[in-house]
């Protein structure tokens, strides 16, 4: 089935809710598209801002996330840098496992790669594996 990239996103935040929710979360949901996140979460006294991705597994076993925004206008595509100071949480959906990955975009420079599948050659040092981020900071 052909996903456009608007169809993926929606994907990625549906997702996104049904794990906070089973989290134990509150979702809000902003009356715009024009945010800088996605969905505001509250639990225990706090709510975070959360930016949701959609990221397929590369052919190395990896989701590469960099934090950057691009939407079309009358000029052509527009890339843009992420304000972390806008968003307390990424979230990134990977179809391949059907799972949601949370990190504070704060602990990390410009991307992230987090890995799925060991690498081939056993490496472990500076390995960032998903596993690790599934509860949301």
């Amino acid at each position: 089935m052909y996903h456009h990239t608007k169809n993926k996103g929606d994907l990625g935040v549906l997702k996104a809710q049904v794990d906070l929710h089973q989290k134990g979360y509150l979702i809000l949901l902003p009356h715009t598209e024009h945010s800088p996140f996605d969905l505001v979460v509250y639990k225990d006294g706090y709510f975070k801002r959360i930016q949701v991705k959609y990221r397929e597994l590369t052919s190395k076993g990896i989701l590469e996330v960099r934090f950057r925004s691009s939407y079309c206008n009358t000029k052509g595509i527009v890339t843009s840098v992420v304000d972390k100071d806008e968003i307390d949480v990424y979230c990134v959906y990977c179809p391949q496992t059907d799972e949601c990955y949370y990190f504070d975009p704060k602990q990390f420079d410009k991307s992230l790669s987090l890995r799925v599948e060991a690498p081939k050659n056993n490496q472990l040092r500076g390995v960032k594996f998903a596993k690790e981020y599934r509860d949301v900071p």
